[in-house]
């Protein structure tokens, strides 16, 4: 997943000269009344990697701190009574730490906290494996790690994505390099094999009960992403078919088992290297809604599609972006049927963390900007989540003060029910 980065700065080089040749085209003036408002992060500064997720006591946020080559994976929950004390799940010096693969902190429904990282496993620079903590004390203490993967091979295993599993415990998919040449890097950049994509499942006590593939061919370095419907998880990733076509692919837990994965919509974006773009989803009951990144054509865009069916099927894609978007993107359903998107914006030579609430029917409210963000890949990916009413923003800042900044946005939405945002 690392040597794709050098194939990933050209290709944002040309996305970010294309966005600049068409950045001529007019913006909206106007902007939504929603607006978000500044929120005190519990990160410190030099903090980076947020990731956010949702459980019935409310919104958890994690980041990296680094000092050196150490590295350490921490978090705080968002109440009723604002956040609490910052926890550490797990720190080392032998970590792999991206602006893309990025670690996970999740409170399941029994209170069991997980945190996921990921750890080198041989000299490589590709040799890494996903690493998993388990909490039952609030997260004060963390069990020795392991892992989910037990190949035993010094490849790359990494864009993990954790989730409540219905009637167990912790559910995850992650990236699997298991079939790709040791120490090769990408099989699309240096003729190693194919990077797949797995699942496993751990009861209640932590124990794994199942394991294996989703997937056989998927794109190298996009980061996956998993919500909970009313019939269960549906994962959703880039796929890599044959001839080079990644688009983005749908799977759903039914009956035990992972359907056979399906795409969202047929973008037919065809490109020899990986983008480093994964989507995003939210779940609320039968309701979901997905986003994604593509540039088809030379045309860099981000989309959004509804599914009323759980996942099985999905609306025409509805575009987010007004001039063109370096993707990025987040999704979170509202309560009304109705959904928040997010994604970065480039426009003016500037890029930007812009929102927009979409409709099921392809409405869309004006964009509003939650921050200014640098283009590069230093500003990272940002996060969206809802718990109740509030929709909590996080990013991170580079340049003179970096570090995790939060927004709060209140939504004018009759809803009390937390919704799922695990990814």
């Amino acid at each position: 997943m690392v040597k794709a980065f050098a194939a990933y700065l050209t290709l944002a080089a040309t996305v970010v000269a294309l966005l600049l040749m068409n950045s001529r085209r007019p913006v909206a003036a106007h902007e939504s009344l929603l607006m978000p408002q500044p929120l005190a992060s519990p990160a410190p500064a030099g903090s980076a990697q947020p990731q956010m997720t949702v459980s019935d006591r409310g919104v958890l946020l994690s980041w990296v701190e680094r000092s050196g080559t150490h590295a350490a994976l921490k978090f705080a929950e968002r109440t009723a009574a604002g956040w609490t004390e910052p926890e550490q799940v797990a720190a080392g010096s032998d970590w792999f730490v991206n602006w893309a693969d990025v670690p996970s902190v999740i409170r399941l429904a029994d209170g069991t906290i997980f945190g996921h990282w990921l750890q080198k496993s041989g000299p490589s620079t590709y040799a890494y494996d996903v690493r998993l903590a388990r909490s039952g004390d609030d997260g004060k203490t963390f069990s020795a790690p392991l892992s989910p993967h037990d190949d035993g091979t010094q490849t790359e295993h990494g864009f993990a994505s954790l989730f409540q599993m219905p009637g167990a415990g912790l559910g995850l998919v992650w990236l699997d390099g298991r079939a790709m040449k040791s120490g090769a890097g990408h099989g699309s950049h240096a003729g190693g094999g194919e990077m797949s994509l797995r699942g496993a499942i751990y009861d209640r006590a932590g124990k794994q009960i199942s394991e294996g593939p989703l997937d056989l061919r998927v794109c190298e370095c996009c980061p996956t992403a998993v919500a909970v419907t009313a019939e269960g998880p549906i994962a959703a990733y880039r796929d890599r078919s044959p001839d080079e076509v990644r688009d983005i692919y749908v799977s759903r837990f039914i009956a035990g088992k992972w359907t056979t994965p399906v795409a969202v919509h047929s973008d037919n974006w065809q490109i020899a290297a990986c983008p480093v773009n994964g989507p995003a989803l939210s779940a609320d009951g039968n309701h979901v809604a997905i986003a994604w990144f593509t540039a088809k054509n030379n045309e860099p865009h981000a989309y959004a599609a509804f599914s009323s069916d759980s996942g099985a099927s999905f609306g025409a894609p509805i575009r987010l972006d007004d001039v063109g978007s370096l993707g990025r993107v987040d999704v979170q359903l509202v309560g009304d049927g109705s959904a928040l998107a997010t994604w970065i914006e480039f426009a003016e030579s500037k890029a930007q963390f812009k929102a927009r609430r979409i409709e099921p029917g392809g409405e869309r409210s004006a964009a509003f900007t939650v921050a200014g963000l640098a283009a590069s890949r230093a500003s990272g990916i940002p996060r969206m989540a809802r718990f109740g009413n509030e929709v909590i923003f996080a990013w991170t800042e580079t340049g003179d003060a970096p570090g995790v900044r939060t927004a709060s946005l209140r939504v004018p939405v009759d809803s009390s029910a937390p919704s799922e945002r695990i990814r």
